[in-house]
């Protein structure tokens, strides 16, 4: 085939263009695995969103699909992301390919199989480009990461956010077609506001958590990021379901979540989180943008109501005072064991976390519940819930890791910003960021969309209204 594009034209193609553009002859599964791999070994040695290129094996996966559609194989071709090039953060088990959880303790770890989810990407017909970094053990806060800090593509020396970093970096500087990062309080979500990317949270049983390394069992979600809403829906849809190997998966029917993007929100009712909306150390331009964006969906025709749910201010201290004390369950062994293994900043964090009281993860726990009943109860009232993904664009990398100074420090860098994405793991409900604008010196804003349980696809099909109607997901990081 001769290709029509040229390679630049190819990375910058949202998932689905990239797909519809295979199975049409414009260029070949390889010519894209090839377009991204250039562009990969040109660029990321400085933004860092990789941890392992899997170029050998995409290279064969791209010639499998490319040989499937001459011999007009329509199980293979018709998958709902053929020939798409994808990466995971290295979260994610993979069959023969190091999973390093963005540790010096993981060094060594490479997987006998590939976790659920990237079995399902497979099977859909993605292509894995490679392993994405991330902050050590999903945690955040990383102050040595040993694969490198990534960069925000926006704005070198900010963050792309956490804990999904390299999945936010490799989207907003195009390194692959889609992600999947992973999303505990916010870690798929955030990078998405940061980088300009769609990240979704679904619901808790949703998507199977098999081969997952834990932060925390009972909040953490295999989360889509992608370009695009419309991408977001094909990745939700492929990966969604029942798995056998994870108990906690529903069993209920995955609906055609992309068959629900009609663009119609006309009679939807949407609520304007007033806590958040209001918080008064929100950044001005984010306040700007999320009252724009309220304006837009009013004019497809929602109809916009505030809501008050008073809990989710402290949402943030509600879920590190569950999420920090459940991961440092899950990292016991290692901290017992190795813990001169860990980056300094996960080390304190864990050791802190340890001795947090029986009595305040109690007290979380009960908070937990009448949050999620606050929730239940808006959403008897309204179909979407809409805030902020973040109060603020993101920081410098500095920022991340400098000392508290008060408790008002602690209250303002640590737990307010996790106020916004918390609210809905605490409840197990869905939430999706997508491109809401932008500040006036030019770092992205995130616009944050919430639903009821199984909600995805209400959720979906208002952000993929807004989004037809804003231009916002098309501007490109300058790199």
């Amino acid at each position: 085939m001769t290709v029509s594009r040229s390679p630049d034209d190819i990375v910058f193609l949202s998932a689905a263009a990239t797909s519809a553009a295979i199975r049409a002859g414009e260029f070949t599964a390889t010519d894209a695995v090839n377009a991204y791999l250039s562009r990969i070994d040109a660029i990321d040695g400085d933004i860092k969103a990789y941890i392992t290129v899997t170029r050998e094996e995409a290279l064969g996966a791209a010639a499998d699909a490319d040989e499937a559609l001459r011999r007009g194989d329509e199980n293979v071709v018709n998958g709902s992301l053929f020939g798409a090039p994808v990466a995971i953060k290295d979260q994610f088990n993979t069959a023969g390919i190091l999973t390093s959880n963005g540790s010096r303790a993981y060094a060594d770890n490479v997987p006998a199989d590939d976790a659920t989810v990237v079995a399902r990407l497979k099977a859909a017909g993605a292509i894995l480009l490679g392993k994405l970094n991330l902050s050590e053990l999903a945690m955040g806060g990383t102050a040595d990461p040993p694969y490198g800090t990534p960069q925000n593509p926006w704005r070198f020396g900010h963050t792309p956010g956490e804990s999904s970093s390299g999945s936010g970096a490799a989207l907003a500087a195009h390194l692959c077609a889609a992600s999947v990062g992973e999303d505990t309080g916010g870690s798929g979500r955030g990078p998405a506001s940061y980088c300009n990317a769609v990240g979704l949270r679904p619901t808790f049983t949703r998507i199977s958590r098999h081969g997952i390394t834990p932060m925390c069992w009972f909040m953490d979600a295999a989360s889509p990021m992608t370009k695009t809403v419309e991408d977001c829906a094909l990745v939700l849809g492929a990966i969604a379901g029942y798995d056998p190997l994870d108990p906690t998966t529903s069993r209920r029917l995955v609906p055609d979540y992309h068959g629900m993007l009609d663009g119609d929100i006309r009679g939807m009712r949407v609520g304007r989180m007033v806590e958040l909306c209001d918080a008064p150390d929100m950044h001005a331009d984010v306040r700007r943008a999320v009252d724009a964006a309220l304006e837009t969906l009013a004019g497809l025709g929602a109809e916009v109501v505030d809501v008050s749910l008073p809990l989710t201010e402290i949402a943030g201290a509600i879920f590190v005072g569950i999420a920090d004390t459940e991961g440092a369950g899950a990292r016991d062994g290692l901290m017992r064991r190795a813990p001169e293994q860990l980056d300094r900043a996960s080390r304190t964090r864990l050791q802190s976390a340890a001795l947090v009281p029986a009595k305040v993860q109690n007290r979380a726990m009960k908070a937990r519940v009448l949050l999620r009943r606050q929730l239940e109860e808006a959403f008897r009232q309204v179909d979407v819930l809409v805030s902020p993904t973040a109060p603020y664009p993101a920081p410098r990398h500095d920022a991340l890791t400098a000392p508290f100074e008060s408790a008002d420090d602690v209250r303002q860098r640590f737990f307010f910003r996790r106020s916004y994405t918390g609210c809905y793991p605490l409840a197990g409900m869905p939430a999706v960021s997508i491109p809401g604008g932008f500040t006036e010196d030019g770092l992205p804003i995130g616009l944050q969309l919430g639903g009821g349980p199984f909600a995805e696809g209400t959720i979906l099909r208002a952000a993929y209204a807004y989004q037809q109607a804003t231009e916002w997901h098309t501007r490109r990081a300058p790199v």
